[in-house]
Parts: structure tokens; sequence; C-alpha cells
């Protein structure tokens, strides 16, 4: 296993992921599959497990909490979030925080991250009403948390307003981060500002929910001419392992043999070399059928509906990849008379877009990609309901 060292604690590079742990039938945590899973990854060298309050709708911190019980508590640093971006009346920090400790059977959490500060719910984490910050302060103070840090699917923008209030406070930082969303996502520049604050990275969605891990037989035949002992899904390890100031990979894995093959991949680094990275980096412009905006805003002038439509525009690009609610999040954060529904498709923009976009049409697509996706009111409705009924409220 490989091992990095942060604030005196030795953390395996490869974490377990727990918000795909292996369901059965019924759509519940099958837990022998879980307990051998664990069992695997410790006896390989894992030592970091990422739960968080609303992953398997509650049931992940359950779980993972009994099983790891099962083991010295010095022999594991386990994570926890807070869920601030589903905030309602019943997420007081003070009666989450202690829930998730019982749940999760300890008496502290090694790390733990206000989750994802994005557009919608940096104010939430801000607010002083809701004295978010202020409390997890206090825990670390008293112990009850040994590094605080936060994760985010927000732009670089949000990020840098966050840090710019609470770097002191941040310890590291959980992004998506791969080789598709280096530059579908601007992670490439995400890593840069945070390096600039000197936070460490923390990284989901490594393989991007296992599309990494799924090529098409052409780039997979690519991959495979250059180490045909190398899984697929390795090569987009691989690259993280090159990126600096990447502390933890985390990897949501969901069988047994998805944490052997990473288990090798980790076992020993085998940095990419130059034309490796370009092969990849080209695997993911080609898995890119986007539209080409190149952000020049000539299109904003005209909007009646102020529009930011070179953003709408990046956002059609990656649910053209794969829909995620990622992005509807992100939209439904825009006041509703500035998101793309609310275009009128005058066609002033496509008018003056130098590339002739007919950026109409494409806002009512990104429209309707959205409309078949759950809205995220929706996903944390769900997910509090199925946290209380496993709180037996």
């Amino acid at each position: 296993m490989i091992f990095n060292e942060f604030k005196n604690d030795k953390l395996s590079l490869l974490g377990m992921g727990c918000m795909r742990l292996p369901t059965s039938e019924n759509g519940k945590i099958d837990k022998e599959k879980t307990r051998e899973m664990v069992a695997l990854a410790i006896e390989n060298g894992v030592n970091y497990f990422d739960t968080a309050y609303p992953y398997h709708n509650g049931e992940s911190e359950l779980v993972i909490g009994e099983i790891l019980s099962e083991y010295p508590r010095e022999s594991y640093y386990l994570a926890d979030k807070f869920p601030g971006h589903q905030i309602s009346s019943s997420y007081d920090p003070a009666t989450v925080f202690e829930d998730q400790l019982k749940k999760c059977r300890v008496d502290y959490f090694d790390y733990y991250l206000l989750h994802n500060v994005y557009e919608n719910s940096i104010n939430t984490y801000k607010d002083s009403r809701w004295g978010i910050i202020d409390y997890f302060r206090e825990q670390k103070k008293n112990g009850r948390i040994k590094h605080l840090g936060f994760s985010t699917h927000g732009s670089i923008e949000i990020m840098k307003e966050f840090l710019d209030e609470f770097a002191s406070d941040m310890e590291f930082c959980q992004i998506q981060l791969n080789y598709l969303d280096w530059t579908l996502q601007s992670a490439k520049e995400k890593c840069e500002l945070l390096a600039s604050y000197n936070i460490p990275i923390w990284v989901m969605e490594p393989v991007r929910g296992g599309k990494l891990a799924n090529l098409n037989e052409a780039d997979t035949a690519k991959l495979k001419s250059l180490r045909p002992d190398e899984s697929v899904a390795a090569f987009a390890f691989r690259f993280l392992q090159s990126v600096p100031n990447v502390k933890m990979i985390l990897s949501g894995m969901s069988n047994k043999a998805q944490l052997e093959d990473n288990l090798k991949t980790f076992s020993s680094p085998l940095p990419l070399s130059k034309a490796e990275t370009d092969i990849l980096l080209e695997i993911a412009e080609g898995m890119k059928s986007s539209v080409p905006c190149t952000a020049c805003g000539y299109c904003l002038e005209g909007c009646p509906m102020k529009i930011n439509i070179p953003r709408m525009l990046e956002f059609y690009n990656e649910m053209a990849i794969a829909p995620t609610t990622n992005i509807t999040m992100r939209i439904d954060a825009i006041p509703e008379s500035s998101r793309p529904s609310a275009c009128i498709g005058c066609g002033l923009c496509a008018a003056t877009c130098p590339q002739g976009i007919d950026i109409p049409k494409y806002l009512s697509e990104l429209v309707n990609m959205s409309e078949k996706l759950p809205s995220w009111e929706e996903i944390s409705r769900q997910r509090e309901q199925a946290a209380k009924r496993l709180r037996g409220e």
C-alpha cells in the first residue's frame, strides 16, 4: 500500500468510500459482503473510511460503524460529514453530530467535513443563525474532531469565497478530480487554487462513477497497448497518483473485484509518463461531444433574462456526458428568473455568437435533461425521510 503523511497521520493513499457499498436485492446494504470487503481492505493496508449523513439514506454510517467497531479504534481513520448542503430545521449541528457519533459507535471522528460547499449552500455555512462553523470549531477544540475540512462541487469562485473566509479553519478539501474533469470541471485550476492556500487535496469520483473504468473498445485498446497488465480503472488512479498535493484518493467500491483491482493498483507507485498522460487527456477530449463555447461573453450583453449563458453551456456539456444531480443542484441555486428555463427564445444571443451556436436550442435541451432527474430538494426530502425512519421517528 502507498501511504502519505498528513499531520502525523500515516494515511493509506487509497481510502474506502462508503457511498456505493454492496447492496442486496431490497436495496439495503449487504452487511456481510461489506464486512468481507472491509476485512480485505484493512488486511492490505487501507486505513481510511469515508461516510456521510445521507449515504445509503443514512444506513452507511450505521453499517460502517458496526463493522469498524470490531477493530481497535486506533487502527483506522473514520471520516464523516455535516449535511449543510441540505439544511433544514431538523439539521441542528449538535443534534446531527451527536447522532453521527452514536451511529458510527465512536467518541470522535478523525476527519470531519462540511459537506458540499456550493452555490446554494455556502450562505448556509456562513449564516450565523445556524452556527455551523463555530460549532465544529468547538468540537475540534474539544478533541471530538481531529481534522476539519470541506468537500465541494462548487465553482472556483465559490471555493475562493469560502476559503477567503475560512481557510484558517480548513485542513483539507475534497473535490471531484479525475482526468476527464481535469478540464471539464476545471479541476486543474481547483488544484492550483487549493495549493495557493496550502490546503491538501482529498479526491472523490476518481473514475467518474465508473465511467472511466468502462471505456469504449478503441480507447480500452489504446491503454492496454501501453500497460497490458493494468486495468482501465488503474490508469485513472495512476493519473491521480501523479497530481501534486493529493493526499487521499477515495474509491466507492461496490464489490470485491473492484477492491482487489484497486489494491493491486495501490500496492506500489507506477507513475504515468508524459506520453501516457497525454493519451489519457486525449481520450478525455474524445469523450466530450461539447458545444464549442469559448466563454467570450458576447451573448450576455443582449440577453433580456440575464442568463449566464457560458455557464449554462458548460453545464450542458457535462450533462451530455453523464446526467448528474450535481448540475441540477447548481442550477437550482440560481434565481428562477435567470435559469435556463427562463429563456424566451428571442435569439439575440445566437445572433451575436462568434461560434454560431444555436444557444436557445441548447438551453432548451439542458432544461429537458434536468427535468428527467429529481430535483435537489426532492433528493434531500427523500434522504431526510429515510434518515428519520432509521432513527425510528
